[in-house]
């Protein structure tokens, strides 16, 4: 009986755990530093999320630039997440080195964050379609539709820039 509650015990402090994660989009740059981009309160947040194998996220990267840039000195903070896997036997892996060299190839001036695997912003956001970007309002909320796939004969920039000003 001892090993049953302990058991539960266990299990109900891990399901703790993984509500708390979830509830949370906190993710860790390639610095080290934790960021959670939900709590930029008064800010209106845009997340770029893709991965440095995927062949359309140096598209993304320059649409990414191009949002920082137009927001620059707004209440506007945009962040590059990647989704390569963190677990060296993945076919998806890329080291954090990996991820700083897809930066700067693609001159991405903005703070990377890492979410090995996708596990929290692909859930959190319902995104099913890489690259794509995310805005989150001035209360920390998702804002609107997933910018999701990404043509690199269009510029994406202007809806999401349209979604961006009305949130200002």
């Amino acid at each position: 009986m001892k090993i049953i509650k302990t058991f539960a015990a266990a299990l109900f402090v891990s399901a703790i755990f993984a509500v708390s994660a979830y509830s949370q989009a906190v993710l860790t740059s390639l610095d080290g530093s934790r960021v959670d981009v939900e709590g930029q309160r008064g800010k209106v947040v845009i997340l770029a999320v893709g991965a440095s194998w995927l062949p359309l996220s140096a598209k993304q990267a320059e649409f990414t630039n191009t949002l920082a840039r137009r927001y620059t000195g707004k209440d506007v903070v945009v962040y590059f997440i990647s989704t390569d896997s963190a677990t060296p036997k993945s076919r998806n892996f890329a080291s954090d080195d990996d991820i700083r060299k897809f930066a700067t190839t693609n001159k991405l001036g903005e703070t990377v964050l890492r979410d090995p695997d996708g596990g929290i912003v692909l859930k959190r956001y319902s995104i099913d379609q890489l690259p794509a970007f995310v805005i989150i309002d001035k209360a920390g909320h998702r804002s609107g539709e997933v910018f999701g796939g990404i043509d690199p004969k269009n510029d994406i920039t202007l809806p999401i820039s349209r979604a961006v000003d009305k949130l200002l």
